[in-house]
């Protein structure tokens, strides 16, 4: 592990001058201190190794709503406050986007605002930050995200698997036997790993598994319009949804078209956000906790920032049964039969 010393020696300044650089000293110049930092991130220093009294931490977050107790992202930044901040640990908000990222390297903004850790939410697979974070020695923890053989990140989320499987046995339970599935775009780690393990418990329930029973895409209002028709008319009385958000907006598309929920078509939906209660009628989803996802991801950044390597934390999920799904219908719904006729 590189120290101030190499990184004195490197640039031919003072040790002095390296430490002033780091700590924001107003008396370096700009230049220097971004040639220090630069220097400092290519010889693998890291301030969390080398400052142990350091108690700033940062969440990074893009694509995710948080403000508001209804946001997803809301629930989550608590829990990471509720165990950070106790243990004395200064925890600060930062939205990024790719203008942040093109003009500075994770590493060098880590040491820039004397961060030792991070928890990102919502970072996607195109990120800058994403491909920079696969050799960073800065510890991080990735929400819904996995960097392959770095030990100082970790990937934190709930068992899609075993959430999935919940919701297609489920599903089989009630007499359904072709079920359709709708997703956001593929570019996300998270919506590529719940695409995978649909069709792995569809599998596992001996369920038919044709490619053409899903659909993706980035937007809601496009997935629906590509998509959405194209599966209703292979006969499915059951669709399973990446979200809730995209699960409500299928469920009052497929009433604007005359299909009854739950009696012609069954809807599931995944994550449990607040609204869902309330729809009509309410939707039946799967939950994750997501106190205790922000609990875990400092479970994990502490655990990094002790040589602690985790790789991977997965929670948990829970079915909730509400009443956006039922037994199959006796016969094919009316929007069925008007395709037929055409």
């Amino acid at each position: 592990m590189a120290t101030i010393t190499d990184i004195a020696k490197k640039l031919n300044i003072s040790k002095g001058t390296v430490s002033k650089a780091l700590n924001g000293a107003s008396d370096v110049s700009e230049t220097l201190r971004k040639n220090v930092l630069e220097t400092a991130v290519e010889l693998g220093y890291s301030r969390s190794m080398h400052k142990k009294d350091a108690k700033r931490l940062c969440i990074f977050i893009e694509n995710m709503d948080y403000l508001k107790e209804s946001d997803f992202g809301y629930d989550i930044i608590l829990g990471f406050k509720q165990m950070a901040e106790p243990a004395g640990f200064i925890v600060e908000i930062q939205p990024i986007d790719r203008n942040i990222q093109t003009h500075i390297k994770y590493d060098e903004y880590m040491l820039k605002h004397d961060y030792v850790g991070a928890f990102f939410l919502g970072l996607t697979l195109v990120d800058i930050w994403f491909e920079q974070l696969k050799s960073s020695k800065t510890p991080a923890v990735l929400f819904d995200n996995y960097i392959k053989a770095n030990s100082t990140t970790a990937y934190v989320g709930v068992d899609n698997n075993e959430a999935l499987d919940l919701a297609v046995s489920y599903l089989k339970s009630l007499g359904h036997r072709k079920i359709g599935y709708l997703s956001g775009g593929l570019s996300s780690y998270i919506n590529q790993l719940r695409y995978t393990a649909f069709f792995h418990a569809l599998r596992k329930h001996n369920l038919c598994d044709n490619a053409h029973l899903a659909g993706s895409a980035y937007l809601v209002s496009e997935c629906i319009q590509s998509h959405l028709p194209r599966i209703l008319e292979q006969n499915v009385t059951a669709i399973m949804c990446s979200h809730d958000l995209l699960a409500h907006s299928v469920m009052t598309h497929c009433q604007e078209l005359g299909l009854r929920v739950p009696e012609d078509i069954s809807i599931i939906g995944f994550d449990d956000l607040q609204f869902c209660a309330y729809t009509n009628p309410p939707l039946t989803t799967i939950k994750q906790n997501r106190i205790q996802l922000g609990k875990s991801a400092f479970y994990a950044i502490s655990s990094l920032l002790n040589n602690v390597s985790i790789s991977t934390l997965l929670l948990h999920t829970e079915l909730i049964i509400r009443s956006s799904a039922s037994t199959v219908p006796d016969k094919a719904p009316v929007f069925y039969i008007k395709n037929r006729t055409k």
